[in-house]
């Protein structure tokens, strides 16, 4: 079983509940990958989630050259969101890659996107959100409502561009 398979057959179960503060579900493979879903809801199409985390132990201590080559396949697969993503930021002295919706959506009242961001410490580690600010306001976080398709084509994306 694949760790999409996995989450999202302990999604199914769950259909009709809400939960506050999110239910944490979490698979892991035998090289030590973790996925780790942060869901508010879930309902018979899919589920509005916190956030979605990945750890990548082999990829703890990796290079800057990895993170961007990673980043990379990311956004030129993750194209099912609502906004496309790109990277916005290398630090290679953090070992990070912060990716975000470029454009990201926008209305009269305020701007919704997507954030990501990829690092070498703490276990390698994925972390997807999306985010709202409204006008003149500090942004805060938003559901990140995903169709039990798109969120198992986004863990297979995720496990298969993971150097």
């Amino acid at each position: 079983m694949t760790l999409a398979s996995d989450l999202i057959l302990q999604l199914a179960p769950l259909a009709g509940q809400a939960f506050v503060p999110p239910r944490v579900l979490t698979a892991s493979d035998a090289a030590g990958v973790t996925v780790s879903l942060y869901c508010h809801s879930v309902e018979v199409l899919g589920c509005a989630l916190e956030g979605v985390e990945m750890h990548v132990p082999r990829l703890t201590g990796a290079n800057a050259d990895t993170l961007k080559q990673w980043a990379g396949q990311l956004c030129g697969r993750l194209t099912y969101l609502l906004e496309s993503l790109n990277p916005i930021e290398f630090d290679a002295e953090q070992a990070q890659v912060l990716i975000r919706s470029n454009p990201p959506a926008t209305n009269a009242n305020s701007t919704r996107y997507y954030e990501v961001l990829l690092s070498t410490l703490g276990n390698g580690r994925f972390v997807l959100r999306r985010y709202e600010a409204a006008s003149g306001q500090p942004r805060s976080l938003a559901a990140l409502n995903l169709t039990y398709e798109q969120l198992e084509k986004l863990i297979i994306d995720l496990c298969d561009t993971a150097p």
